[in-house]
């Protein structure tokens, strides 16, 4: 078993590095299109009926697994042979992603509100397809031992990115013109546009072996009198839509890694529901939220996610998934403590520490697992899939969280936040003991 120092030394790792900068270029776009233009939207006088329906041009990120089997399976004239599959599709999609952002900057909501969402609806499409690339890039470039700190690398960048575009944006805002502060944001693509012109195109077997399969069918096809056009449509499809999902329902198992990813996240989603809402109702004031939960929580998540990245490159995948599963579990504990001791800064620290830390150390290690589960013959399809169910607790049973802190209380809603985790983690380990391949990592 590898030492912790050992571990550690696998972000000094060239490609992993590289997995930081591209986790920024997912993460920027986000707050564009959601927290930062929703303020500019509201400093422009936009009726807040109008900003509330702005919040549909982010379903790109949402139904992102549609088109994700055609970024899987086409190869893209010139760009292809030059720099190859995965990192061609990155830098168009990266071009129009910059594009989209300039021309949703210099928009003039308070006059073509149409405009502005036409825009926005633009960049969310254009960085989810980005997310689609970098997620299937990042993938493909490592190890099974190494994707707990690529996941680790990912989470940091994405939240820095997010950092930039809300926080330093609105701030910027106050001594510049909106269009300029859209402008820097753009600007700021080049850094993942230069990461990927600048590292190498992982290598993928399976992959190329799926093209074959799908010329020889195209082929057969045609050879059985289909015209050629319905022959290529066909095999396409085949391959890019049927072939990903046949893949994962034929192993054993399949339906409770499903459950698994719904149920293992649900407590910390139902928690970050309601964070808010319970530190404004204790007493907290504004100053306190931003600088405790916001600030010193960004550290202590990118702490956390650093050490789950070692946990998983020492321990493995599944073992990691416990042990982080169990931390997060406990340290969500401490809410309860803060809801007993009330309007406490010292105590509100130590909860959030021990939260973000343990959420950061889970994070990592199930996104790690997401990508243990993904054949890389459909790597991008895969990964969409599973990255939409992930989402299930955050847009579905989260919106239960009121209701259950109106009924229980803050404190013992925070002890069934916790009790709520302890599911996901028994089904983990049944699954481990019947499921060994299916749990560590397809066959």
């Amino acid at each position: 078993m590898r030492s912790w120092l050992d571990a550690s030394k696998i972000y000094f790792d060239r490609r992993i590095l590289a997995i930081l900068f591209l986790g920024f270029s997912s993460g920027l776009p986000l707050l564009l299109v959601y927290g930062t233009l929703s303020y500019w939207l509201g400093v422009e006088g936009v009726s807040l009926a109008t900003i509330g329906f702005f919040s549909l041009a982010r379903l790109p990120y949402t139904f992102k697994f549609l088109w994700a089997p055609l970024i899987d399976q086409v190869r893209l004239p010139v760009l292809h042979r030059l720099i190859g599959h995965r990192r061609s599709w990155a830098l168009v999609s990266q071009i129009f992603l910059m594009l989209s952002i300039l021309g949703l900057g210099h928009s003039d909501p308070a006059q073509t509100p149409e405009t502005t969402a036409l825009f926005a609806v633009f960049v969310a499409f254009f960085s989810a397809t980005q997310d689609i690339l970098i997620d299937a890039y990042r993938i493909e470039l490592l190890k099974d031992d190494e994707q707990g700190a690529g996941a680790a690398m990912y989470v940091n960048g994405y939240r820095l990115g997010m950092l930039i575009a809300g926080a330093v944006a609105i701030g910027l805002s106050d001594w510049i013109s909106w269009p300029l502060v859209y402008s820097i944001m753009a600007g700021l693509i080049l850094i993942g546009m230069i990461t990927v012109l600048l590292n190498r195109e992982p290598e993928n077997l399976a992959a190329q072996q799926q093209l074959e399969a799908r010329n020889l069918h195209s082929a057969q096809l045609i050879a059985d009198g289909k015209a050629p056009w319905l022959a290529a449509l066909i095999a396409n499809f085949k391959i890019a839509v049927i072939e990903p999902f046949k893949d994962f329902m034929t192993r054993a198992g399949w339906i409770w890694v499903l459950v698994f990813i719904v149920l293992y996240k649900m407590g910390e989603a139902m928690l970050g529901a309601m964070a808010n809402p319970f530190y404004y109702q204790i007493g907290f004031s504004a100053t306190e939220i931003a600088s405790v939960t916001k600030v010193f929580g960004l550290g202590a998540t990118i702490i956390g996610g650093m050490i789950g990245g070692i946990v998983v490159y020492r321990y493995g995948i599944v073992r990691a998934l416990l042990y982080c599963g169990i931390v997060q579990m406990l340290s969500t504990l401490l809410f309860a403590v803060q809801a007993e001791v009330g309007h406490n800064v010292p105590m509100l620290m130590a909860a959030i520490s021990g939260e973000n830390i343990t959420a950061g150390m889970a994070t990592t290690a199930f996104v790690a697992y997401l990508s243990s589960q993904c054949n890389s013959a459909y790597t991008a399809t895969q990964y969409a899939l599973l990255s939409s169910f992930m989402a299930v607790p955050r847009d579905m049973f989260a919106a239960l969280s009121g209701i259950m802190a109106d009924q229980l209380g803050w404190t013992f809603f925070f002890v069934a936040c916790s009790a709520i985790a302890l599911p996901a983690l028994l089904l983990l380990a049944w699954m481990q003991r019947r499921y060994e391949t299916t749990v560590d990592n397809p066959a």
